[in-house]
C-alpha cells in the first residue's frame, strides 16, 4: 500500500485511438457447397437463412452472416410467396438503417444515399454479418463481393469509400457499392453499413440474372439459396477499435528515492546505503493508480526493476487500454 502519492496533471494523461484491421475471405465453397447445405440453417418463421463456416450442429460451427430478402409496397401482391414477410423485412431494415422522412414514413433505401426522389432500392437482398467477423465496422473501400451471372462475373465494391461515404444514416457511416471500379450516379447496385454490419444489394435484373422471379415466387429461403448459388469469393477487412488512456508518471529528482516496503529497512537502517551519509536509493517495481480518495484502481509492473536516486528523473508511461 503506498504512502506516498502523486497527482497525475492534465498534461499528464493522454487518450489515443488505434485502429486494428484483419481481412477476412469468405469463399463460394463455403457459402454454397463445401457442406452440402449442412451449414445452411432454415428457419420454421422462414424469415431469414443463416450460414455457418461449418455444419450448424458442429460445436466448432461459427455463424458467418444471414441472409434475407424484402420489398416495397410497390411490389406487393396477394398472390406472392410470403407477401407480408418480405413487406416487414424491408420495412424493419429500412426503418433502422433509413429511418424515417418529416411525415414520419419510412424512407426507401437510395442508390446515391442522398434520400432525395432519386432511384430508389425497391427490391433487396440484405446480408447481415456476423459481428464475429465485422468486429466494430467494415474497413471502407475494400469489401468485395463476387457474383456470378449469364453475363459474365460480377466484382461489387465500395470503390473509392475511403474518401466517398455517407453520414446521414440513423445506424452510422454507409457506402454505395458498384460493379466498376469508378462510382457513378445512379450506377450503384446496393449499400454497406460500415458500422452495422449490412449489406443491402438491389434484387433486380442489372445484378441477379432472373431477379424478376425473386418477387413472387419464391420464398424468402429460395432467394437466399440463389444468391448463394450465385456467390463466388467475398473478403473485406474489419474494423477493430482499441481506445488507451496513457498516464505519464513522471518522477522528479527528489521523488519517490525511498520505498515503503518494510523490507527497505533492518534494524531502522536502510539495507541499500553502505554508509549512512549516502543518498537513498529505491527500485522501481509497479506503478499503482489510485482514485481522489486513495483506492487503488489499477497496477502496471514493469519488466524489470528501475533504479531511482537523486541523481536521475524518470518518466513511466502506464497505458490502460478498453
Amino acid at each position: 500500500m503506498a504512502t506516498v502519492f502523486k497527482n497525475l496533471l492534465s498534461n499528464d494523461v493522454a487518450t489515443t485511438r488505434t485502429l486494428l484491421n484483419e481481412a477476412v475471405p469468405i469463399t463460394g465453397t463455403i457459402v454454397s457447397g463445401t457442406y452440402s447445405d449442412l451449414n445452411i440453417k432454415n428457419y420454421s418463421h422462414g424469415m431469414f437463412q443463416s450460414v455457418y463456416d461449418y455444419p450448424y450442429l458442429s460445436s466448432s460451427a461459427n455463424h458467418i452472416f444471414d441472409l434475407s430478402y424484402g420489398y416495397t409496397s410497390d411490389y406487393s401482391a396477394s398472390a406472392n410467396v410470403q407477401n407480408a414477410k418480405k413487406l416487414n423485412i424491408y420495412n424493419q431494415m429500412a426503418q433502422v438503417l433509413v429511418g424515417y422522412d418529416v411525415d414520419g414514413t419510412v424512407r426507401k433505401f437510395d442508390r446515391n444515399g442522398d434520400l432525395t426522389e432519386g432511384a430508389k432500392l425497391e427490391t433487396c437482398v440484405f446480408i447481415n454479418y456476423s459481428r464475429l467477423l465485422t468486429k466494430d465496422e467494415f474497413k471502407k473501400g475494400n469489401f468485395r463481393l463476387t457474383l456470378s451471372g449469364s453475363g459474365g462475373d460480377k466484382v461489387i465494391g465500395d470503390y473509392g469509400a475511403q474518401n466517398d461515404y455517407r453520414v446521414n444514416s440513423p445506424s452510422g457511416e454507409y457506402g454505395i457499392l458498384y460493379t466498376g471500379s469508378a462510382a457513378v450516379a445512379d450506377t450503384g447496385v446496393g449499400l454497406i453499413y460500415y458500422q452495422a454490419g449490412v449489406v443491402v444489394l438491389t434484387a433486380s435484373a442489372d445484378l441477379f440474372t432472373n431477379a424478376t422471379d425473386f418477387t413472387g415466387t419464391l420464398s424468402i429461403s429460395g432467394t437466399a439459396d440463389a444468391v448463394r448459388e450465385r456467390w463466388i469469393d467475398n473478403s473485406f477487412n474489419n474494423t477493430t477499435e482499441l481506445n488507451s488512456t496513457v498516464y505519464f508518471c513522471r518522477l522528479n529528482n527528489n521523488e519517490f528515492n525511498y520505498s515503503s516496503n518494510p523490507t527497505y529497512l533492518s534494524g531502522s537502517k536502510i539495507v541499500t546505503k553502505n554508509v549512512s551519509s549516502d543518498p537513498s536509493v529505491a527500485y522501481v517495481t509497479s506503478i499503482g493508480l489510485y482514485s481522489a480518495d486513495n483506492e487503488l484502481l489499477a497496477v502496471a509492473k514493469l519488466s524489470e526493476p528501475l533504479k531511482k536516486d537523486q541523481n536521475n528523473e524518470l518518466t513511466l508511461r502506464v497505458r490502460l487500454d478498453y
